[in-house]
This record gives structure tokens, sequence and C-alpha cells, in this order.
């Protein structure tokens, strides 16, 4: 018989999660979905797969690499998603007509890339993105920014620094150097510059431009002492004055204005190595944690609905990558515990009275509180064992003799202390009062 039985496994770069893990990324979640409807935005969905063609169209070489892709039963070309983006702007050009302009979304799911697993990377993950479309302007680029630093916060992050640059003046200085025709291969070799060093992509970028100018690009990527400096000096290099170097000053007075400027760093190093990205672009970093790599990244993407629809949309938005930040913050040790789901439990004296347990536990519910009936009449230290694996603090406990006599006991499964004579419908009220702060 033991022949039959199949390995409980599952597959490299995927995970279970356990109650505790999974109602920490639960209230996380909650506490974004709060902060990205504060700003205005809204929630959508989409399906997990997609025609490849729809997916792969504007990804760039190395993520179509990643992709999960195969031939489904009716033998369809489909890919799993890979982020948020792409297929957000299949909805967007799908859904056009029925959309308002500007449109602010949010989209929390799940994504897969077959990619090589490392610390806080994983195969199957969650993203959390948000995204402004329909409009091109400083202004929306900043609330980007802005959400970021929020959410943050809001979800106990507060020693992080949010790297931003915009990719067209880079473009503009590689005109200025003669490789405009070589713009995609430098970005992508600057944006690997965290994980391979100046010294490899210096040899990179000389087999690309010449040595010389492979050196001139690592110093346009260097940031200064300040970001007024640095942003005085990739526009001058990029051949002067220009709209993107005016879009960053609007957004580093917009910070300046809301006392976030301390949170951000000009980094003409950032680019972003997905092709769609075509303005400002940032990522995050833990500043006790720099090699854990970006826990949100994003940017302009102006060009990437053009795939799907003649009519130009433009774009700028940013993700959270809820794994990677949470192993961060795990390794740091400020990950905070769910609260437990329910605030009580009734304790199973008497299976005569499971009604009347159960309109107990109806009651606190409509007083706001989570409650939970124990199914079973066993000996209350099972009862009792099994509300300490999930942390419920207190407890109800009433026989037949309470129950005859109108009232309950309340025990506080923390400090052992025990509370009779409760009327039910004193309940809620002395449960609020024994809640821990």
């Amino acid at each position: 018989m033991s022949g039959d039985i199949i390995e409980p496994k599952i597959l490299k770069g995927f995970r279970d999660f356990l109650p505790e893990d999974e109602g920490t990324r639960k209230k996380i979640q909650r506490r974004l979905e709060d902060t990205f409807e504060s700003f205005g935005f809204v929630p959508i969905d989409t399906p997990v797969l997609e025609y490849a063609e729809v997916l792969l169209g504007k990804g760039g070489g190395e993520t179509d690499k990643q992709v999960y892709r195969f031939l489904d039963n009716g033998k369809r070309d489909v890919s799993m998603r890979f982020d948020l983006t792409v297929p957000f702007a299949r909805y967007v050009a799908a859904h056009l007509s029925e959309l308002y302009l500007p449109f602010k979304r949010y989209h929390i799911a799940k994504v897969w890339r077959g990619e090589n697993t490392q610390r806080g990377r994983y195969r199957e993950f969650m993203q959390c993105d948000f995204d402004i479309v329909g409009v091109d302007s400083a202004s929306a680029d900043f609330e980007i920014l802005d959400i970021m630093r929020t959410s943050m916060r809001q979800i106990g992050v507060e020693d992080f620094t949010i790297h931003l640059s915009h990719r067209g003046l880079l473009n503009r200085f590689l005109r200025v150097l003669g490789l405009e025709n070589r713009s995609v291969e430098v970005l992508r070799a600057v944006d690997k510059i965290p994980k391979m060093g100046k010294d490899e992509i210096l040899v990179l970028l000389s087999d690309l431009a010449g040595r010389e100018k492979a050196k001139d690009i690592l110093a346009f990527t260097e940031p200064e002492k300040t970001n007024g400096e640095t942003l005085t000096k990739i526009e001058n290099l990029s051949g002067g004055p220009s709209p993107e170097s005016e879009r960053l000053r609007i957004v580093f007075s917009c910070a300046e204005e809301t006392g976030m400027i301390g949170d951000l760093l000009l980094n003409p190093g950032i680019t972003r190595g997905l092709d769609y990205y075509t303005g400002i672009v940032f990522e995050t970093f833990l500043t006790a944690l720099p090699g854990l790599g970006s826990v949100c990244s994003g940017g302009r993407y102006n060009n990437l609905a053009s795939l799907y629809t003649p009519r130009e949309i433009p774009g700028v938005g940013s993700s959270i990558g809820l794994d990677r930040l949470l192993a961060g913050l795990e390794e740091l040790d400020k990950l905070r515990s769910a609260q437990p789901q329910a605030h009580v439990i009734i304790m199973n004296l008497d299976e005569n009275l499971t009604g009347y347990y159960h309109n107990l536990a109806s009651e606190l519910r409509k007083g706001g509180l989570g409650c939970e009936v124990y199914h079973e009449k066993k000996k209350l230290g099972q009862q009792f064992n099994y509300a300490e694996k999930k942390h419920i603090p207190l407890a109800v406990i009433c026989g037949e003799e309470e129950r005859s006599a109108g009232v309950v006991t309340l025990k506080n499964l923390v400090d052992r202390q025990s509370y009779e004579g409760i009327k039910p419908g004193e309940l809620v009220g002395r449960v609020r009062e024994l809640l821990p702060a």
C-alpha cells in the first residue's frame, strides 16, 4: 500500500504558507490596499494565462526566457503572466471605451518567472502594482513616488531610500556619445552594475562602445554628493536643459514641499531592465540590506499600450515585491506577526448547547469581534491548547449550570484570570475591556 502514496512535494521556487505566515502577508496586503485606495486607486484583476503573443511583445529578451510558456489542451500558445504591467496594458486597450482617464488602478496578485531562486526571489511570487494611465505629467510621476513612500511607512518600513533616474537623460547622453543605436544594450548593461560590479560592466560596455566611452558611461551613472549636483552633472553631459531634466526638477520640488526629499536619491545608474520604460524610473532599497535588491520598483512607460492600440496612452506605475520585502523584514527581525483572526473562542462543555454557543458567537461577531466555536466536547485542556496555538486571547466557558443561570464565564488565556457571572448582553463590552491593546 505504501508504494501508492504520492510524496507531498512542491516545485523548486514555489512555497506553501502556514497560517501565521499567510496571516502576516494578508495583514500587510490589507494595509497596502487601504493605502492605494486613500489615493483614489481602484482594484482590478486579469487572467493568469494570456496568449503568448500578448505577453511577450514588449517584455524584452531576458524576460522572455523566464516566462512559463506552453501549449494548452486546445493547442493554443499561452503563457503565465510574468508581471502585472503587461497584462494591464492589454487590459487598458481592451476596455478603453469603458474606462475614464486618467485611470488609477492597483492589482495585488501572483506572477510567475522561471528564474534562478535566491534570497527573497522565487518562481511564484506576489506583486502589488499601482499605476496611473492616461496622463504624462510630473504630478503623476510624483504621486507614484508618494505612494511608494507612504506604503513603506504603513507596513512598518522606516529606513529605506528610493533611487530614481530618467531613462531619457541617459538616452540623450548616449546620443552625445554617438551610441544611440546601442542604447538598449547599454541600458541593460548599466542595470546590472549592482549584481556584477563596475569592473565587469566596464568590460561589457567596452565591447559595446570602446573603453573610453565605457568609462564615460560609468562616470555618468555615478551619483554626486547631493541630488542637485547629480542633476546638474547629468543634464550638462546629456546636452544641457531638456524636458527630461525639467521633469526631474519638478519631481524634486514636489518632494521638497511634502517633506519627502530625504527619502530620494538621484541615481543615474538606475535604468530598469525591462524594455517598456521610457521616462522616470525608480527602485527602493532597505538601508540595512542593500544586497537584497529593490523591494519596490517601477517607472514611466508611455508606449507600452501601443502594442495593442493605435491610441497613445501614457502611464506610470510601480510594483512592490511583497515576498522579497517580507524576506528582508524577517531578516531584520521587523516582521510583526499577524493578529489572531478570532478574539474569542467559545468552549464546548455540552453538545446539547451547540445552538446556544453559536448564538453567543453570532452576537460577538455583530459586536465587531472575531469569534469561533470549538466544535467537539473534549477536555478543557485540549480546547485551551487549541486556542493558544491560534493565539486566541479570551475564552467563553458555559455549561448547563451557567446557561440556566443566564451567565457565562470569561477567561483570559494570557494571564489565566477568570471573570464569572457575566450576562450575555454584557459580553461584548467585557471582551473589549480585556483585549490586549
